[in-house]
């Protein structure tokens, strides 16, 4: 038998965020779904810390990552539809910060 030990050094951050070059109607069906399934779409309701800037866009792309993070960065949980991408920069701002891992 042969073992082999592997040792993880810093796994690498992922955020789901939407796409920009999505049509305005397939990211809002998109939103809308996420923040039915489970995302925590508090922050971009109004008085919420990630209201501004309040556009389709940035609303979906918290609402993606909340989506993403509650099911455990799961690969297939940062589709919706085709409308979400994963990147590995942290798209927070300001007082608005997306979920993240450890």
């Amino acid at each position: 038998m042969i073992f082999v030990n592997v040792i993880i050094v810093g796994a690498i951050q992922t955020w789901c965020v939407a796409k920009k070059d999505v049509d305005e109607q397939s990211l809002l069906n998109a939103l809308n779904y996420a923040c039915r399934a489970g995302a925590n779409c508090k922050p971009i309701q109004p008085k919420g810390e990630c209201y501004y800037p309040n556009t389709i866009q940035s609303h979906a792309s918290y609402a993606f990552d909340s989506y993403y993070h509650i099911n455990n960065q799961a690969y297939d949980s940062c589709d919706f539809g085709g409308t979400g991408l994963l990147i590995k920069t942290d798209p927070s701002y300001r007082g608005c910060r997306y979920p993240s891992t450890v």
